[in-house]
């Protein structure tokens, strides 16, 4: 009975490790869903391409018909974060529907535009505006996940910035830049700096985000 036992978890443990680690990025996509998005950037500081998968759900009941823009494709987006190591990857964090459909309605401009990527193996999560702005948020790896450790923002009137925010999470802190000059063109902006603390109990994991629309991270 007790070599019975131990065979068994073997083979448990096996199975387990081969549905975590795979040779292609492409194989982690779950069934129902495609790949949106495919980028490669160090993740966790090993000097190591990772891999950042944007996947997107099939399923026709988010296929709508817009009056003005025809056929539009609703559903929504997730990410899929794989970690190398040789020649496998690992999945260290999933969301698959934390990110709205790239087809949202951007009332009287479009909607915002989203770019997922690494950088200094930070992960970045921006969404750009056009003439309005864009904000970001930085996550780094740690305690088995990506935790949210900073937020950037700028909110524009064409070229000339209104305000700028910046917050760090780890060290609670809010920098806020006002422009003064009402009559400024782009670069004679004056702006006010105003430092504040952030009250916040613990770091938002990117596993735990449900939608990505709804974070309110600038009231803070």
């Amino acid at each position: 009975m007790k070599n019975h036992l131990t065979l068994t978890t073997l083979l448990f443990l096996i199975v387990t490790k081969s549905f975590a680690q795979n040779k292609t990025p492409e194989e982690f996509i779950p069934e129902g869903y495609v790949l949106f998005e495919k980028s490669f950037g160090d993740l966790n500081s090993d000097g190591v391409e990772d891999c950042i998968l944007l996947i997107k759900k099939i399923d026709s009941a988010n296929i709508v018909q817009d009056e003005y823009r025809g056929e539009l494709d609703r559903n929504r987006r997730g990410i899929i974060l794989l970690l190398k190591n040789k020649d496998t990857y690992t999945v260290a964090v999933k969301n698959y529907d934390c990110f709205s459909s790239e087809n949202e309605d951007g009332g009287v401009y479009y909607a915002p535009e989203l770019s997922v990527y690494a950088n200094k193996s930070k992960l970045y999560v921006e969404y750009a505006h056009g003439r309005y702005g864009f904000w970001k948020y930085t996550f780094r790896y740690q305690n088995s996940d990506f935790e949210l450790i900073g937020y950037d923002a700028s909110s524009n009137y064409g070229p000339v910035i209104n305000t700028e925010t910046s917050i760090n999470f780890s060290t609670k802190k809010k920098l806020t830049r006002k422009n003064t000059n009402e009559e400024a063109d782009s670069g004679e902006e004056v702006f006010k700096e105003t430092w504040s603390k952030v009250e916040i109990e613990a770091l938002q994991k990117l596993s735990e985000i449900k939608d990505f629309d709804e974070l309110s991270v600038h009231d803070y």
